[in-house]
């Protein structure tokens, strides 16, 4: 009974979820601890400004801003500023996006480094020659030419240090989210110097995640075609550290990344580690040898972005950067998540609304296991004509078990029935919706946007309630009471969907399974409404598929 195959296919998924956090989420704990520590700089990986006390100061994010000299920076994407103190990115917002739905703030994600929730970048060079003076964080730098960073003006800084050694930095930026930085140490002495070229970016505190399994929110990277990925909790107990020749690093939210790329070709030793702040770092591991009045230069990209796909994919194509496009956690289903949101995207494109689209793929998937639907409806119709022959035998049979079990397989033989056929499609199908709750809860494009009617945001649950009609009473009710209008007509097709199908001859297992569609319309009333309309439209769908197969299904044994 599709009721049965309902349950089997919520148990397995249980089974699923506690085998994948028993035996894939413990690996990163294990595998960290066996790590290659080879480094060939016996040196820390901690940038000069790390070594200095810093303190947090109570103050507002524009009274910190407005404490040091600045280098405005802004293109269609994003707007912020660059520190002269410490040549730091640490002001960015992002223009395209709001906080909420309903308000004109921008998402702000970087802040000054003496504030609580302080996030920036840094870069430079370091040496292991403790008589040469290294820019840190409290090295106020010089601009040279433009005074004002954008897609069409790149900015160049200037340190020079007591020892007549200048370092130069020449920053450009795209027209979305990429800043190239090219880094150069000028010697003007006749002296010979070994340096490491570095980047970081420092986190002061965990922001608000969401703390859910199916999404990854922490420190993230691909070292050498591995990915890595850990908790902000991980990190504050154990330190990281892994020596790689490819790859990227970066620190991760629901919705942005910021990431550093570090100077292609060259081995480089990336640590992820808490002193009284979060840091992810990397470090070449064989120096850059400066001669006497010479120069040595390095690059390395920063890229700190909305995940949206087509721009992930795009750096990591154009950029050549080692599997970027996990930056979005797509989880292990990735060979069904990703085809399945450019599926969802494309006819986004073609209607112009992600809801409408997530109907249209409903349909595509609804095609594409027609067949395997087909076979199953035709065997539950039959296990439905055959329920009087199925009454008839256990009461012929009642006082003997063995009889009866031979003569439902007898029974069952003859009609070419199997009675857990219609598992299959259930099966089948939930890779799917695992895959189109993934879509729906991690990718920005689904952030935000509307359906019809009440339904403003297809990522967040139906805001109406069944306990004030909908909005027509007025007063508001509490959110475990939230039972929106697409829950209950999903709940509402359900239960006719049951009775379609054969009901069980046990009183007691009827009884339950009368209560199991409204058992489902609570649990997945917090869900997603768009998902929620895909799985409400899946069911409209299936049943005038079963409608269909009943109406020309016909057995022997009552004919």
């Amino acid at each position: 009974m599709e009721t049965k195959n309902v349950i089997a296919a919520i148990a397995l998924s249980s089974a699923v979820i506690v085998l994948y956090s028993l035996f894939f989420i413990p690996e990163q704990s294990a595998k960290n601890q066996n790590l290659n520590e080879k480094n060939i700089v016996e040196r820390s990986t901690d940038a000069p400004s790390l070594s200095q006390e810093e303190t947090q100061i109570q103050i507002s994010r524009e009274e910190s801003i407005k404490q040091s000299q600045r280098i405005k920076f802004e293109n269609q994407s994003i707007i912020g500023s660059i520190s002269l103190k410490g040549a730091s990115i640490d002001d960015l917002t992002f223009k395209q996006y709001n906080t909420e739905l309903q308000s004109n703030e921008k998402v702000v994600l970087l802040n000054p480094r003496n504030i609580k929730d302080g996030y920036l970048i840094e870069s430079g060079f370091v040496t292991t020659d403790k008589n040469i003076d290294v820019p840190n964080s409290d090295s106020l730098w010089s601009i040279m030419g433009n005074k004002e960073l954008t897609n069409q003006s790149p900015i160049k800084l200037i340190w020079t240090n007591d020892q007549g050694i200048t370092f130069e930095k020449e920053i450009k930026l795209d027209d979305k989210f990429l800043f190239t930085i090219k880094q150069r140490v000028i010697n003007s002495t006749e002296m010979k110097y070994d340096f490491y070229s570095y980047g970081q970016i420092i986190r002061n505190s965990i922001p608000e995640i969401s703390n859910f399994y199916i999404l990854h929110e922490g420190l993230i990277a691909t070292l050498d075609d591995e990915l890595i990925e850990e908790d902000y909790d991980d990190i504050e107990e154990n330190k990281f550290t892994k020596t790689a020749k490819k790859g990227w690093l970066g620190i991760g939210d629901k919705y942005w990344i910021t990431s550093l790329i570090p100077p292609k070709n060259k081995e480089f030793k990336t640590t992820f580690d808490y002193k009284k702040k979060f840091r992810a770092n990397f470090i070449s591991t064989q120096p850059l040898e400066l001669n006497g009045n010479s120069k040595i230069e390095e690059e390395l990209q920063v890229i700190v972005a909305a995940k949206r796909v087509d721009v992930i994919d795009g750096y990591a194509e154009s950029l050549n950067i080692d599997k970027f496009d996990l930056v979005i956690d797509w989880g292990f289903l990735y060979f069904i998540t990703k085809p399945l949101f450019f599926g969802i995207d494309y006819f986004f494109k073609l209607f112009g609304n992600y809801g409408l689209a997530i109907i249209a793929i409903t349909i595509c998937i609804r095609l594409v296991f027609f067949p395997l639907a087909n076979f199953s409806f035709r065997s539950m119709a039959k296990m439905k004509a055959l329920q009087p022959e199925m009454v008839r035998l256990k009461d012929l049979h009642k006082d003997d078990k063995m009889k009866l079990q031979q003569a439902m397989m007898a029974l069952y033989k003859k009609e070419k029935v199997n009675p857990m056929s219609g598992c299959l499609p259930i099966l089948v199908q939930i890779p799917v919706f695992f895959a189109l709750y993934k879509v729906l809860f991690v990718t920005i494009e689904m952030r935000q946007m509307p359906f019809y009617g009440w339904i403003q945001d297809l990522s967040e649950r139906d805001p109406t309630s069944l306990f004030n009609l909908f909005g027509l009473l007025p007063y508001d009710v509490p959110s475990f009471l939230v039972i929106g209008a697409w829950p209950v007509a999903m709940g509402v097709s359900m239960w006719i969907q049951q009775k379609l199908n054969p009901a069980p001859t046990d009183p007691m297992q009827a009884k339950i399974f009368m209560f199991f569609p409204l058992f489902l319309t609570v649990i997945l009333a917090p869900f997603p409404s768009g998902l929620v309309i895909y799985w409400t439209i899946n069911n409209i769908l299936t049943m005038a598929q079963q409608v269909f197969i009943m109406k020309r299904t016909t057995v022997k044994t009552l004919t």
